[in-house]
């Protein structure tokens, strides 16, 4: 290694991945799925959906090529039936297609959750991310469902009337006919470049912004390690490269579609001037009728037209397919280890005899670095076995194969004598109890429920029960709501010993015949610890237990205890057999964590604290009491009830300030749009002049038509320049507005204060769902829906005023028919506005679920909890789902009403052009001029309406989005403001500090607690589980205010202090490390802002004792640790996390339980480096072992939100029936 050469100090993307992540999205760029695989999960419904919106999308489609026919005939019962037809077609139309879209890609949505639930651990490991996942399910289902939704119909309508057109043509003059279908050959050419060229754009696009969601979900959802170590920017500038990514393929791909559309007009109208130009000239030569030819031409031009309409819905499919890749594939992968598998033997029972023969294994994400060679052990049925050895030797990974979540490389792993493998999984996994080092409780829920995730069908009264079991009863039924108190993302509303007894009590409901406990007890204080395991112990009696713990106090009355070494079994036998062995393995753990003091003086609580049957049926009535009695309860009101209110009022115009960087790029779009739209009108008068020109004589019939050819062709090129250029410039508005959105919006709540985060509706997959959809949605005003605007305004506009030219009073009569399409228009708009929000909110809550069951896979698997999550997800999708089949219906209502006006005004025009023609007020040519303005009028206002369904949800969204961005922010980490000290000196002081946490103002966490030590003291907080240490330190680093009392630094108020300034002075090291998906270079570097050289990584490792187990590691310090840094042990993530902090050389040290999770020797050399470190340093320590805090200079006991002792461990413990002193007797032997 290159020691002393500064690297730059990245956030939550490795160079080493990102080089690989950009060659996965070159290559997934060029792979999309075949179109009709789109419709693979269609139901009979669907299907009859699809059918009855096809067939109502043909009748619609043939509506305007039978015009054509009777387009000399002003007969107004004609155009009357067509007008009625039409409407019931684009209702029907309509509504089924985008009813049938809204199912299908519910359905996706819901399979793609199930499947990924599905898959085995290794799956998680290495290849996906919960936040690629929320960012799938939230925007890529959008994409799935436009393209086989309402899209579908409108391509089907317009492929009719393009048939339909021809087939008319044919029949009235096939010659002219066959000759004009020369443009069909580059319009199909063209057509078929563009939907290749914008699939794999768009394909790019949505991988970059898949990354950004990764990003997003891991920043939000480790929040507190991020505002701890200043990691704001960090993570933004992290997230904006991503989206500068997305922002450039998103340029390239409506660039694409842009010019390939530009290209398609161009066609068409080059094509048009030379039908014209033919069509005199077989006037000529073959003795057409004007009426034959202009029937042909028209026909040709309509179904030209459909055409070219038809070819920018395959945008729309081709962004489908591409979205469709990643999703399908996931919902086609058949997993090694499945879940849902029914296959394998189901014994009416086992008796719990475990066997491990000669395994190799390594984890498929690491395949060359073997962690168990040739690993043999046999558990006899209701033996208690205990793993024990350094940290990373394998022993949660022997509790993972038991579990299979991994299959061996070699050997096998047996029950009762039967291979794993032979066995049905979820059968197996349904015998076997786990309870892991990292707790995981799932935040949507309550206690009650994740308590009764242990078994399907549990009652009250059982999950009351496992409650007392686990010591859990007392701290619930203090809580104001009880059982049902709702636990937060990721439990962080309980503390981390209320967390782990709310595990065990799932495990021991779950009664299982095989006991895993991995560090099962590593989070509690003594007394609950001393409680929980005898608990545990009861729970034990008649079950194989395997349990795993560093501590080796806990594992001595195991039947036998297997020391794991390099491995393999390198000692195995009881305690007492092991202690015999004086220079074995067993024995220099035991000299390492000094057994003999540990046993004696290990934090305990006293004889008499024990609680007994008669004072557990306490807490076992009140729990009752407190259950039945939440009917009284006033509650907060939930995200759908508070959504029913409606959106905020948000004006679009608070929307167009923020693309007011790109205002010059907007009016150039806009102009361009506009030069497009009048394009139209012109086109009408062309025709009108051509038809004109077919009465003429034969010679002025040349000459004329020449010219009105080369007319049409100038169209063409001048539609090509202004469609190409308009979208372009729109293309990087819209595009940009996404990009500022999303920055802004991840930027603001990044910053957001600690106490915002607690909220559910702030969970990180409820923001992510946002971060993904709304900006998406929001581009649609400003970028098509902005240049259809423009474009349609022009077009109206300039027919009115060539017909107004044309025939005033013709166009006067017709004029007042235009309020009737603009009236529905705005009815379908308004009757569209209520329930978006309420789907939008309600789909956020899903992906919530969804969030939390794929970041904790191997709880829901040990659980067989997978049908539970999808049942949950599919319940919670039921009402946006409904909401989307209303949507549905009133579009289509909204449309036909749109089409039967637009229609009916084709057919008074019709009847009053006879009549003024009949009075001699117009002229034949001026009626000519009048209907084709009045039809492009029509056609602009018409596509005006169209934009109704996104307008009312762009309304929708961006009111979710000013939501965010109108948030204040209590805390606010971006302020410069405050004061910055040039020498720290680390006096800390708290003065009648009073605090409650935001969510639970009921509950008192500190009273009056007061406390003040001076600068490189090292302070112990000690008190039972929930009583306010890792509050204290939350405090201390400005996670919340105090609600009253004053917190000191060097005698300044930490309120006045330049907060970054203030978090980056000190360096935390929390009970459960959080760890980025990330190299364990880049997690190391994560602790200190700036450049950090490698030597300062090495030395930093090296004083955390992590340098050794980081060097044998294949890929060394380039080695990803997974998301939550899953592919390490507990151990290594902890001295992972102590680099981290370590490295940023802080005045303050915060250590909230910093060596739980290490094995004796790594404890040991960790607290001599962290002693080390720890000189001239102020130091707050929380823990439950006596050893890491008897050597502070001030131990503070915590008791009921106030300091009921402080001294030191010689003082305290000679205070005769002191709380400390309780807690220092000699806990009973084991």
């Amino acid at each position: 290694m290159m020691m002393g050469k500064p690297i730059a100090n990245p956030c939550c993307k490795l160079k080493c991945l990102k080089m690989r992540k950009e060659e996965e999205e070159e290559e997934d760029g060029r792979r999309i799925v075949a179109y009709w695989k789109l419709f693979s999960y269609a139901d009979s419904l669907d299907y009859g959906l699809m059918g009855v919106g096809s067939i109502c999308a043909v009748g619609n489609g043939v509506c305007m090529p039978v015009m054509t026919i009777f387009f000399g005939q002003l007969v107004d019962s004609i155009g009357k039936t067509v007008t009625t037809a039409t409407a019931v077609h684009d209702v029907t139309q309509v509504a089924s297609w985008m009813v049938t879209g809204e199912r299908q890609a519910a359905r996706i949505r819901s399979l793609y959750l199930k499947t990924i639930l599905r898959q085995d651990i290794s799956y998680f490991d290495d290849v996906i991310t919960s936040g690629e996942v929320i960012g799938r399910m939230s925007g890529d289902t959008i994409l799935i469902r436009d393209a086989i939704g309402e899209k579908v119909g409108s391509f089907v309508q317009q492929v009719a009337a393009f048939t339909g057109g021809f087939v008319v043509a044919l029949v009235r003059g096939w010659l002219l006919t066959f000759v004009l279908l020369s443009s069909i050959p580059p319009l199909v050419i063209s057509g078929a470049i563009l939907h290749k060229v914008v699939g794999s754009f768009a394909s790019r696009g949505q991988a970059s912004y898949s990354t950004a969601a990764t990003i997003a979900e891991q920043t939000i959802g480790s929040i507190r390690t991020v505002a701890s170590f200043a990691g704001e920017k960090q993570a933004i500038a992290s997230y904006n490269q991503s989206l500068s990514k997305a922002y450039k393929w998103g340029v390239r791909e409506s660039v694409v579609s842009g010019v390939g559309f530009g290209t398609l007009m161009c066609i068409l109208f080059s094509s048009y001037g030379f039908a014209f130009w033919y069509g005199g000239k077989m006037m000529l030569d073959k003795g057409y009728t004007a009426g034959t030819v202009i029937n042909v031409i028209f026909a040709v031009v309509i179904s030209s037209l459909n055409l070219g309409l038809a070819s920018t819905c395959l945008t729309a499919f081709a962004a489908g397919q591409a979205a469709a890749f990643k999703m399908f594939e996931v919902i086609q992968r058949k997993p090694k280890i499945d879940a849902y598998s029914p296959k394998g033997r189901k014994m009416s029972d086992i008796s719990g005899q475990i066997e491990l023969r000669d395994v190799y294994f390594s984890y498929p994400a690491r395949p060359k670095e073997l962690i168990l060679k040739g690993f043999s052990l046999f558990i006899p049925s209701g033996k208690t076995a205990a793993l024990v050895g350094r940290s990373g030797s394998g022993k949660s990974t022997v509790i993972s194969l038991i579990e299979r979540f991994y299959d061996p490389v070699t050997g096998e792993v047996l029950i009762d004598g039967v291979d794993l493998r032979k066995l049905q999984l979820k059968w197996i996994r349904r015998k076997i109890g786990l309870v892991s080092q990292e707790p995981v409780l799932f935040g949507s829920r309550s206690i009650r429920e994740n308590i009764a995730y242990g078994r399907e069908g549990a009652s009250s009264e059982d999950v009351i029960a496992a409650a007392v079991l686990a010591n859990a009863a007392d701290f619930i039924s203090k809580l104001p709501q009880g059982l049902d108190t709702m636990v937060g993302e990721q439990g962080i509303q309980l503390s981390g010993g209320q967390k782990q007894r709310i595990a065990i009590a799932r495990a021991i409901l779950k009664n299982p015949r095989i006991l895993l406990l991995d560090e099962a007890t590593s989070a509690l204080d003594g007394e609950s610890e001393r409680i929980v395991q005898g608990a545990l112990e009861r729970a034990m009696l008649n079950r194989t237990v395997i349990v795993v713990s560093h501590r080796l106090s806990t594992v001595m009355n195991a039947h036998f205890i297997a020391v794991i070494h390099r491995g393999r079994i390198g000692q195995k036998g009881s305690h007492a057999e092991l202690l015999k062995d004086r220079k074995g393995l067993y024995n220099q753990l035991l000299r390492l964590q000094d057994i003999g003091k540990e046993m004696k003086r290990d934090i305990s609580v006293h004889d008499s604290l024990e609680i007994g049957p008669q004072s557990l049926s306490a807490p076992h009535r009140h729990l009752l009491h407190t259950t039945k009695s939440q009917e009284a309860m006033p509650e907060l009101p939930s995200k759908s009830e508070a959504s029913d209110k409606g959106p905020p009022q948000v004006p679009l115009s608070r929307l167009a300030r923020l693309n007011s960087p790109e205002i010059p790029v907007l009016l150039l779009g806009a102009l361009l749009a506009v030069a497009n739209g009048v394009i139209l009108p012109i086109f009408g008068t062309v025709l009108s002049g051509i038809i004109k020109t077919f009465s003429e004589p034969p010679q002025e019939l040349s000459k004329d038509s020449k010219f009105w050819a080369l007319m049409f062709v100038v169209l063409g090129f001048a539609s090509f320049l202004s469609h190409s250029l308009s979208t372009y410039f729109f293309a990087i508005a819209g595009c940009k507005l996404i990009q500022r959105v999303r920055s802004m919006c991840f930027e603001k709540v990044v910053n957001m204060d600690i106490g915002w985060f607690d909220e559910p509706q702030h969970s990180s997959g409820a923001i992510g769902t946002r971060l993904s959809t709304d900006a998406v949605l929001v581009r649609r005003v400003v970028g098509d829906s902005l240049a259809i605007l423009a474009q349609s305004t022009a077009t109206a506009v300039a027919g009115l005023v060539i017909a107004f030219q044309a025939n005033w009073q013709l166009a006067l009569a017709i004029l007042a028919l235009l309020p009737l399409i603009g009236i529905s228009g705005y009815g379908q708009l308004k009757s569209m506005k209520g329930f978006t929000a309420n789907a939008k909110k309600m789909y956020e809550e899903a992906n919530q679920v969804a969030n939390e069951a794929v970041g904790s896979m191997r709880t829901v698997a040990s659980f067989c909890a997978e049908m539970k999550v999808v049942k949950l997800y599919e319940k919670k999708c039921e009402a946006p789902l409904k909401a989307g089949i209303r949507h549905g219906l009133i579009s289509g209502i909204g449309l036909g009403m749109s089409s039967f006006f637009l229609f009916f005004a084709y057919a008074a025009s019709f009847y009053v052009g006879a009549l003024v023609v009949h009075h001699g007020k117009a002229t034949f040519h001026q009626v000519f001029r009048v209907f084709f303005a009045l039809s492009v009028t029509a056609i602009g206002i018409s596509q005006s309406n169209s934009l109704a369904p996104d307008t009312s949800k762009a309304k929708v969204y961006v009111a979710s989005i000013f939501e965010i961005l109108d948030q204040r922010s209590k805390i606010d980490p971006s302020q410069n403001c405050g004061k910055r000290s040039k020498h720290v000196k680390g006096d800390i002081q708290f003065r009648h500090v009073r605090f409650k946490y935001p969510l639970r103002p009921d509950i008192k966490i500190f009273q009056d607690l007061c406390l003040t030590f001076r600068a490189g003291m090292t302070v112990a907080l000690v008190g039972e589980s929930g009583s306010g240490k890792s509050t204290f330190i939350s405090l201390l680093q400005r996670f919340y205010e105090p609600d009253a009392g004053r917190i000191t630094l060097d005698g300044i108020e930490i309120s006045k202090l330049q907060l970054k300034w203030l978090r980056q002075q000190m360096g935390l090291v929390s009970q459960e490390p959080v760890l980025f998906n990330d190299t364990i270079r880049a997690n190391i570097a994560y602790g200190k802002e700036g450049n950090v050289t490698e030597a300062e990584i090495v030395a930093a490792a090296k004083l955390a004792n992590a340098h050794n187990f980081i060097s044998s590691l294949q890929q060394g310090y380039n080695a990803v640790v997974g998301e939550r840094g899953i592919n390490l042990s507990g151990g290594q993530k902890q001295r992972v996390a102590i680099a981290r902090a370590v490295i940023r050389a802080p005045k303050i040290l915060l250590l909230d339980e910093a060596t739980s999770a290490l094995d004796a020797e790594c404890e040991r050399a960790v607290q001599e480096a962290l002693e080390r470190v720890m000189v001239g340093r102020t130091t707050v320590v929380v823990s439950h072992r006596l050893s890491t805090i008897k050597g502070a200079d001030l131990i503070a006991v915590i008791r009921n939100g106030v300091i009921v002792e402080k001294g030191r461990h010689e003082t305290l413990i000679k205070i005769k029936d002191g709380f400390y002193a309780s807690l220092m007797a000699p806990r009973n032997k084991m």
